[in-house]
């Protein structure tokens, strides 16, 4: 029997490179990959809308941008850090000339809670502390006790009204949470306020750098720094003398 030295895979009618045996198809791979990394990309940008426009957390962005885009439940979700570069995308092109103000506003209710909550080592997290919140964001702090029940007390004897619950904590294990709601003067709207509880210990920790080099949360020295920066960010902004609203 004559073997072509040159045949046609019948599967792609492409040719064989040998005698007649079908060569591993190794740029499907590549493919394949390339339209996963799209897809995460279009589930990563729908999800920083839904951040951005109804405040949603990430995760349940994620999984709410699936939903919208008809995909399955079962849809390889993109990261947190692509989610976050979406965002602060969103916000370049869209929230400019609101977010800024907004998330001053939003660090200066922050630092007067970790202000009345000192005692507890307050550390601000999240969106708020990172630069990506608008005035739909909520304030995550999180409060390192020597007693876990010593920060609710306190809201007890300053009659605080505050809800007790449990969330993820920054290594995803549960941890209790002390959701309470504050008035922002500057937004005239009342912003969620989340206390999360840990012990002492945990402190060592925290302050590790994220995947990007960051640190994670920080004190009130570093949120007073933050809005020292932004004053002179937001007075040359005033000068320019033009304003659009977030879309």
């Amino acid at each position: 029997m004559e073997v072509s030295a040159n045949p046609v895979c019948r599967a792609r009618g492409i040719p064989c490179l040998g005698l007649g045996l079908t060569p591993q198809w190794r740029p499907v791979s590549g493919i394949v990959a390339t339209m996963e990394n799209a897809l995460a990309t279009e589930i990563a940008n729908s999800a920083a809308r839904l951040v951005v426009e109804e405040g949603l957390d990430w995760g349940p962005a994620k999984r709410r941008a699936v939903k919208v885009l008809g995909l399955p439940a079962r849809t390889p979700l993109p990261d947190n850090e692509q989610v976050e570069d979406a965002v602060r995308a969103y916000i370049e092109l869209f929230c400019a000339d609101t977010q800024p103000r907004e998330l001053r506003a939003l660090r200066e209710l922050a630092l007067l809670w970790m202000e009345r909550m000192q005692a507890f080592r307050p550390y601000l997290g999240g969106a708020v502390w990172h630069g990506t919140a608008t005035r739909l964001s909520d304030i995550f702090i999180a409060l390192f006790c020597d007693d876990p029940k010593s920060a609710e007390i306190a809201l007890i004897d300053h009659r605080v009204n505050y809800e007790p619950g449990s969330t993820k904590g920054m290594r995803g294990e549960q941890v209790e949470v002390l959701s309470l709601s504050s008035h922002s003067r500057e937004l005239n709207e009342e912003i969620g306020v989340h206390l999360l509880i840990y012990d002492l210990d945990d402190l060592r920790g925290a302050l590790r750098p994220d995947g990007r080099g960051r640190t994670p949360r920080g004190d009130i020295d570093a949120v007073r720094r933050l809005l020292q920066q932004s004053s002179g960010y937001l007075q040359r902004q005033q000068g320019q003398g033009h304003q659009h609203p977030c879309a």
